[in-house]
């Protein structure tokens, strides 16, 4: 992923910070000999606290085509991707310029983690996985626990496989008009304001956030 200086997170805390709350995105796997990669949709949990980058957990069905490709390259790359946006031409157009000769782009936030995955089969270490996701996506509780020999989840287990990702490498980008000049900064902010589409206030708030902080001698 290209990520110009402008388009960089500021520092850790700020890709993390997102990550925190978009904790779904597409794992993808390299395909054995002659297929193509595999690209899973997954929900996931990033804990910043294990391992010196982090470690994601997740689990997957265990009929899933990918495992013999994992289990034949365990190096992966999970990429997440929103508050995305299209912007029109006009919004962009330089100061001095006519409007149609604005360049239309798209505004997006990513983090890609790259990761070794270890595989999880062991029924107890499955079980404290899974646990570790429902407290996740659901701290007010309300589920029983999974626990092996249990119900009601016990003997789902051998249904699914757990995964733990250790994270190695990290790119992020927060792409959103960062070298654009105030006046053209400002027209975005109001068109974003005055669209209001489903990922405008996300947008607008991430623009709003960084703009400013990026000088070119840096």
């Amino acid at each position: 992923m290209l990520v110009h200086p402008w388009d960089a997170p500021h520092d850790d805390t700020e890709w993390r910070q997102w990550l925190a709350v978009h904790d779904f995105g597409q794992l993808a796997v390299n395909g054995l000999p002659g297929e193509p990669p595999h690209v899973q949709p997954l929900h996931f949990v990033y804990d910043a606290g294990r391992g010196e980058q982090g470690e994601v957990v997740t689990h997957l069905a265990r009929p899933n085509p990918l495992w013999p490709a994992l289990e034949a390259a365990p190096e992966v790359l999970l990429s997440v991707v929103d508050d995305y946006v299209f912007v029109p031409g006009p919004w962009q157009a330089a100061p001095d310029g006519p409007a149609e000769h604005g360049t239309p782009t798209s505004f997006y936030a990513a983090v890609q983690l790259r990761c070794t995955a270890r595989i999880v089969d062991d029924p107890a270490e499955k079980a404290g996985l899974l646990n570790r996701q429902v407290g996740h996506f659901q701290p007010e509780g309300g589920s029983a626990l999974a626990a092996v020999g249990e119900e009601p989840y016990g003997r789902m287990l051998a249904g699914i496989r757990g995964l733990r990702l250790e994270v190695t490498g990290v790119s992020a980008k927060f792409k959103y008009a960062g070298h654009r000049p105030r006046e053209v900064q400002d027209r975005i902010v109001a068109g974003l304001a005055a669209r209001g589409g489903p990922r405008d206030a996300a947008a607008r708030e991430h623009q709003l956030r960084r703009r400013g902080t990026w000088r070119a001698d840096r």
